[in-house]
């Protein structure tokens, strides 16, 4: 498959931009905390980062059907690598301040919205049909890889040059993607119904969303995680004031959980193979999620810090991976867009304002308390379902799912 040129060239720069991604991340949610010495200040980065992906992701979606999808990917990525631009900029004139960073956040996953879409929609050009699904088994791995390297990574960069070369990294990373998707000869694919229905189409998803119960108790079981099992926003602070880890060991413990779920992928494989028993199995993985998240922050010995965000990234990997494919599989092909596309608001914004309300905990409980109330609240919730019959205790896999007709 790297044999092929175009696809190499995508790859490639998909997996150096994913790096600088990451390690921005990890890197602007430390500055913020050592700025404000706040965790309620640091989770306005979620919240950032939530209204970005909320608000413009249905509209990538449509842009991504309308013009030259590596065009658009193209000028996403220069908008955000003038988001990085900034911040490394401002960081290295020592006057940068939270409000400036957060701006700067809003700008960069704003262009983000628009990048995603174009991104995955470029692949099928790139590859024959028959070779759609090894290119995407090739993709999904290294951009998993990219969030277990890049947060190491940028804290090992803050802690040899500080945390501006971090941005510097980042802005590089949004160029080679620019000058690699340039190379890419691919005939544009043709776009999807140009009508002005964007409205009344995404209406007809919310309603089919509506009338089904195993999409919907997904997607709460997934927003209960995300809200209150938002663990990054106090990664920074148990990384300086319980552990003593300094911005290195911060990036390692920033990584683990993506580790986690690296190491999941075989009993993933396992899982969804079998069959059977999966909604009681993401039932289980929702509540081993809380567990995981209060035991990280309740621990204050590194050794058990380490064991518990792996068991966070392994029970979330485990979760994820048999949630969505019961949405794509209970959705009709010709509604699988929109519905996709509203699943993704609530697991892509979960995690963004879930910071702000972990953020709240932590502010009023201390980063221990909070990651431990947070922890608790997934797991009650996610236990409830354990006490009545619903769509999702009874979901046995892929096998049973019906869609109905449109």
């Amino acid at each position: 498959m790297l044999r092929n040129r175009d696809f190499s060239f995508f790859w490639i720069g998909t997996v150096v931009s994913n790096l600088g991604t990451r390690a921005t991340q990890a890197a602007v949610l430390y500055q913020v905390y050592q700025i404000s010495g706040s965790i309620s200040v640091t989770g306005l980065v979620g919240v950032a980062q939530g209204i970005g992906t909320v608000v413009l992701n249905p509209i990538g979606g449509v842009l991504a059907d309308r013009i030259d999808r590596r065009r658009l990917l193209q000028a996403s990525q220069s908008v955000s690598l003038l988001g990085a631009l900034f911040l490394a900029v401002f960081t290295f004139l020592g006057n940068i301040q939270v409000w400036q960073i957060l701006v700067a956040v809003l700008f960069v996953t704003a262009s983000s919205s628009f990048d995603r879409p174009a991104r995955t929609a470029l692949i099928p050009a790139l590859v024959r049909p028959e070779q759609l699904p090894e290119a995407i088994a090739i993709v999904n791995p290294s951009r998993e890889l990219a969030i277990l390297v890049g947060p190491a990574f940028g804290g090992l960069i803050m802690s040899v040059a500080g945390v501006g070369w971090v941005y510097v990294f980042d802005t590089l990373s949004y160029a080679v993607l620019v000058v690699l998707v340039g190379f890419i000869r691919v005939k544009p694919l043709p776009g999807g119904k140009k009508a002005a229905t964007f409205a009344a189409d995404l209406v007809e998803g919310a309603k089919y969303v509506a009338k089904r119960p195993l999409i919907l108790q997904f997607i709460a079981l997934d927003l209960s995680a995300q809200l209150f099992g938002a663990y990054r926003v106090v990664l920074p602070a148990l990384a300086t004031t319980v552990l003593h880890v300094g911005e290195f060991g911060y990036g390692i413990l920033s990584s683990l959980p993506s580790a986690g779920a690296l190491l999941a992928t075989w009993t993933v494989f396992r899982v969804v193979r079998s069959g059977g028993r999966q909604g009681l199995i993401v039932l289980y993985s929702t509540m081993a999620y809380g567990v995981a998240c209060i035991g990280l922050g309740l621990s204050s010995i590194l050794v058990f810090t380490v064991v518990a965000a792996l068991a966070v990234g392994w029970t979330d990997a485990l979760a994820t991976v048999i949630r969505q494919s019961a949405v794509q599989l209970d959705t009709p092909d010709e509604l699988r867009g929109r519905v996709t596309s509203l699943y993704q608001v609530a697991s892509g914004g979960g995690p963004s304002f879930g910071q702000i309300v972990v953020g709240t905990l932590a502010s009023a409980f201390g980063p221990a308390g909070g990651m431990a109330v947070g922890g608790l609240v997934t797991l009650v919730f996610s236990g409830s379902f354990l006490l009545h019959r619903n769509a999702v205790r009874v979901y046995d896999g892929p096998q049973r799912v019906q869609p109905v007709p449109v």
